[in-house]
């Protein structure tokens, strides 16, 4: 029947347990309803349950992870402006690199917040493919549970009829 919860840990394994279940279940004779155990699909259902918070925890890691990289980027441009702009102002002080080290502070600057968006960019395009990812897992569960919702509420249809 089902694996114990241990083994089946992971969302998608129990999505795809549900599925097997449903495409190995004994097809009624002149429908397209099939016979399905149910306790074995309450039983998959409390294990995605059960999996769907893991899911969520691990989508809160990664959006952490993700934070803490945006806050080390962001640091790090700071960091790196501050120098710029104290070298700049050395640079000013000595009269015959004036020019110069004006032209050389803007393009610290300048690459300091070309580094910083360029870090900020990746971070975010980090937490957006892991929250796809997590979407996709949830509209799978979602449609998976509705569809499960509507042959049971099928099933009771026929059963009071």
């Amino acid at each position: 029947m089902t694996e114990p919860t241990a083994a089946r840990s992971s969302l998608t394994a129990v999505l795809d347990a549900l599925e097997e279940a449903l495409h190995a279940a004994r097809a009624m004779p002149m429908s397209s309803s099939v016979l399905v155990s149910r306790a074995e699909l309450l039983d998959l259902v409390a294990q995605a349950r059960e999996a769907l918070p893991a899911q969520l925890g691990r989508a809160d890691e990664v959006l952490s992870a993700a934070d803490a990289e945006r806050a080390a980027a962001r640091a790090d441009a700071e960091r790196i402006e501050a120098a710029a702009r104290r070298r700049a102002a050395e640079l000013v002080e000595q009269e015959a690199v004036v020019a110069q080290a004006g032209e050389r502070a803007a393009q610290i600057v300048r690459e300091a917040e070309e580094t910083a968006r360029a870090l900020r960019r990746e971070a975010d395009d980090y937490c957006d493919r892991r929250l796809a990812e997590f979407e996709i897992d949830l509209g799978k569960v979602l449609s998976q549970v509705q569809a499960g919702r509507a042959k049971l509420a099928g099933r009771l249809e026929d059963d009071q009829a």
